[in-house]
C-alpha cells in the first residue's frame, strides 16, 4: 500500500466517523491539497490519555482535541467508571468548563456520552475555576469529575482533565485502563449537544449549593479576619483573561478583605488572551506588566495573579527600592508553608500530626521545616495527582495534611480541595500579608527571615534541548553505567554512577527509571517506578539536591537543582559549579550537540 492509499484510508475513516462539519472540511481540505505530511501529524497517531487526561491543539485529526476526540474520551472514561464505581450512574459526574474556545461543546458533549449511559450529571452551566470540580466531586459523592480546560496553555489548545472519586486526579493505574477503554469504544454512539441541559438527568450543582459551601470552607481558613478588615494594604490582582475573577473576589470576602484593584484589561474572560503571548503568570515581568502598571498607579503593593483556569498563583511585591521582586513558585511554597507552621502554632494545635507535602522537584525548604519543628514532610512525584493522593492517605493515616505546593506555583492551603487551587491560595496569602503588614514586615522580609532561620535556599531550574531519543538514551546510559558499561553474566548492565559531581562526594542516588534508591535497606524507592521516563536525583555532600528527567511532552532534558547555604550569596555561588557540572560532566553538552543553557 502507498503512503497515499495509507493516508487516504485514514481520511476516509474520519470523515465517516466525525459529524462536525468544519473539522470535517479541515481534513478534507488537507487531503485535497495533498498535504500528506499536516495529515501524518492529524491522522498518524491518536491524541493520548495520561495522567494528565488530555491536552492538545484544537483543530481535526485524531491526535488534536475536537468535538470526535473528546466524545471518543467520554466513551471510554464513561465505560471505565461504569465498571470500576459502585453505583457510578447514580453517584454521577460533575462537568466543568472553562471559558476556552469550544470550552462549552466538549464539555456538553462529554455530558451527552454519560447521559446516553445512564448517569446523573452534576453540570455547570457557569463558567467555573477547575478546583470547584473536585470540590463537587467530594461534596456531591459523585463518581468522576471532568473539566474541559487547557489550564495556561496557548489559546489554541484545549484539555480534559479527570479527577475520580475520590476527588483526586487519577493515577495509574486508571489511566491506562481509561486509555484502553476508549480504544474499544471509538465509533461514536451519541451527538447531541442539547442533552448537556435539556436532559432531567442533568442538574446545575450550583442548586446544591457546592459553590456557597466551597466558600464557606474557604472562609474557615481565616484567623485574622479583624484585622483584615481594617488594613490599608493594597492588592492588585489579574485573571490573565481567565475564569478567576468572581471567585478571586468571593474569596476575598469570606477572609473579611477590602476589595483588590483589578486589572481592568485581564479580568474578564476571553478566549483570544489579546493582552499576553503566553496566558501564564509564570512567564514573569511580561505576563504581569499591565498589573504592575497598575499597581504602580494605585500605589499597591502586592500584585496576585491566577492562571487562566484559577488553580496557580502568581505573586509579585514591590519594594522600598521601587524594585519589583517575582517570587518563584518555591519562595512562595516556602512563604506560605513558613505561615501555615506559624498560625498552627499560635492556635496551640499540635504540630506533632502536622503533614505537609511537596513534589521531588520542589524546594526541600519544607523537610528542613518539618525536621526541626517535629512534624511529617513528604515527597511525591511531579504533579498534584500524586500530592493529591498522597495528602488523601495521610489523612486516612490520623495525620493532618495541612499544606502542599510544587515548584509550577502549585499550592494547596487547608483541606478544602485535594488539588491545587489558586483561589484559595489567594485569600489566605493576603491575609498573611496584612498580618505581616502590622508587624512591620513585608512578605519578602518574612521569606528572608525564614531562611536565616532554616538557611538559604537557593534553586536553578532548566533544560536542555535535545532532539535525538538515541543521544538522550545515551546521556543516561552513562549516567547509570559509566563511559563503558558492560554486560554481567545475565546481561544486565552493572550500576555505576559518578562518584563526585562539581567536585562533591555524591552521597544519595534516586533513579526513578530503573528502580533503585541507595537511601533504602533494599534499595528499592518508596515513590513509584516507571520505564517509560527518565528521572535521577542526586545528592551531594555540600547539600545540593537535584533531579533530571525527560519531558513528556517536548524534547528536553529537565534539570531541578536546589542548594542550601549561610547566605544567598554563597548558596548561588556553590549551585553554580553544580549546574555547570550538570551540563558538563552529566550531559556532555557540547559533546553531544545540546541545545540551551551551559552555564548556571
Amino acid at each position: 500500500m502507498s503512503e497515499a492509499q495509507h493516508y487516504k484510508q485514514l481520511v476516509d475513516e474520519w470523515l465517516r466517523l466525525d459529524q462536525n462539519p468544519e473539522t470535517r472540511a479541515e481534513i478534507q481540505q488537507l487531503w485535497d491539497s495533498n498535504r500528506l505530511s499536516d495529515l501524518k501529524q492529524r491522522l498518524g497517531s491518536r491524541i493520548e490519555f495520561g495522567t494528565a487526561g488530555l491536552r492538545a491543539r484544537m483543530e481535526a485529526g485524531f491526535s488534536r482535541m475536537n468535538d470526535l476526540t473528546v466524545i471518543q474520551a467520554s466513551q471510554g472514561l464513561a465505560k471505565y467508571v461504569l465498571k470500576n464505581v459502585d453505583n457510578a450512574k447514580e453517584k454521577g459526574v460533575v462537568i466543568g468548563h472553562d471559558h476556552r474556545h469550544h470550552s462549552q461543546t466538549f464539555a456538553n458533549l462529554t455530558a451527552a456520552v454519560f447521559i446516553s449511559l445512564g448517569f446523573k450529571v452534576w453540570f455547570f452551566r457557569q463558567l467555573v475555576h477547575t478546583p470547584l470540580v473536585p470540590y463537587t466531586v467530594k461534596q456531591l459523592g459523585g463518581a468522576a469529575g471532568i473539566m474541559i480546560t487547557a489550564s495556561h496553555n496557548p489559546k489554541d489548545d484545549n484539555g480534559y482533565k479527570v479527577y475520580w472519586e475520590n476527588a483526586c486526579q487519577i493515577i495509574p493505574p486508571h489511566d491506562s485502563g481509561i486509555a484502553a477503554a476508549i480504544d474499544e469504544n471509538l465509533e461514536p454512539w451519541i451527538w447531541d449537544e442539547k442533552l448537556a441541559t435539556e436532559s432531567p438527568q442533568s442538574q446545575d450543582p450550583a442548586e446544591k449549593g457546592v459553590i456557597e459551601n466551597y466558600f464557606k470552607e474557604l472562609g474557615s481558613l481565616s484567623a485574622f479576619r479583624a484585622d483584615n478588615e481594617a488594613s490599608d494594604l493594597k492588592f492588585v490582582y489579574t485573571a490573565m483573561h481567565g475564569v478567576g475573577t468572581p471567585y478571586a473576589k468571593r474569596s476575598f470576602e469570606v477572609f473579611g478583605l477590602k476589595p483588590f484593584i483589578p486589572v481592568k484589561e485581564q479580568v474578564e474572560p476571553d478566549p483570544e488572551f489579546p493582552t499576553v503571548a503566553f496566558p501564564n503568570p509564570e512567564e514573569g515581568k511580561g505576563a504581569l506588566a499591565l498589573a504592575m502598571k497598575c499597581a504602580n498607579e494605585n500605589n499597591a503593593r502586592i500584585i496576585l495573579a491566577n492562571d487562566p483556569d484559577a488553580d496557580r498563583l502568581a505573586i509579585a511585591e514591590k519594594q522600598s527600592s521601587g524594585e519589583w521582586i517575582i517570587f518563584s513558585g518555591n519562595q512562595i511554597g516556602t512563604i506560605l508553608g513558613g505561615a501555615t507552621l506559624e498560625r498552627m502554632q499560635i492556635s496551640g494545635e499540635p504540630v506533632d500530626k502536622i503533614a505537609m507535602l511537596a513534589s521531588t522537584v520542589s524546594s526541600k525548604f519544607l523537610a528542613k521545616l518539618a525536621e526541626a519543628n517535629g512534624f511529617l514532610f513528604e515527597e511525591t512525584l511531579t504533579g498534584f495527582k500524586w500530592i493529591g493522593n498522597r495528602a488523601q492517605e495521610l489523612e486516612e493515616q490520623g495525620y493532618n495534611a495541612v499544606f502542599a505546593f510544587e515548584e509550577a506555583i502549585g499550592f494547596t492551603v487547608g483541606k478544602v480541595v485535594r488539588d491545587k487551587d489558586g483561589v484559595s491560595a489567594l485569600g489566605f496569602f493576603a491575609e498573611w500579608a496584612i498580618h505581616l503588614h502590622n508587624r512591620g514586615q513585608t512578605a519578602n522580609d518574612y521569606l528572608e527571615s525564614l531562611y536565616q532561620k532554616y538557611g538559604y535556599f537557593v534553586t536553578d531550574n532548566s533544560y536542555f534541548i535535545c532532539r535525538e531519543p538515541e543521544t538522550i538514551k545515551k546521556i543516561f546510559v552513562r549516567m547509570r553505567y559509566g563511559d563503558h558499561p558492560c554486560p554481567d553474566e545475565k546481561y544486565q548492565y552493572k550500576l555505576n554512577y559518578p562518584a563526585t559531581i562539581g567536585g562533591h562526594k555524591v552521597t544519595g542516588i534516586r533513579d526513578l527509571t530503573i528502580g533503585y534508591d541507595s537511601a533504602t535497606p533494599d534499595n528499592y524507592p518508596t515513590l513509584p517506578v516507571s520505564s517509560s521516563s527518565e528521572m535521577i536525583t542526586f545528592k551531594l555532600e555540600n547539600g545540593c539536591v537535584f533531579t533530571i528527567r525527560t519531558s513528556g511532552t517536548e524534547p528536553k532534558i529537565k534539570y531541578y537543582s536546589e542548594l542550601a547555604s549561610s547566605s544567598t550569596e554563597q548558596a548561588r555561588k556553590e549551585l553554580k559549579v553544580v549546574v555547570n557540572a550538570i551540563g558538563n560532566e552529566l550531559m556532555e553538552a557540547d559533546k553531544n550537540g545540546l541545545e540551551g543553557r551551559k552555564e548556571a
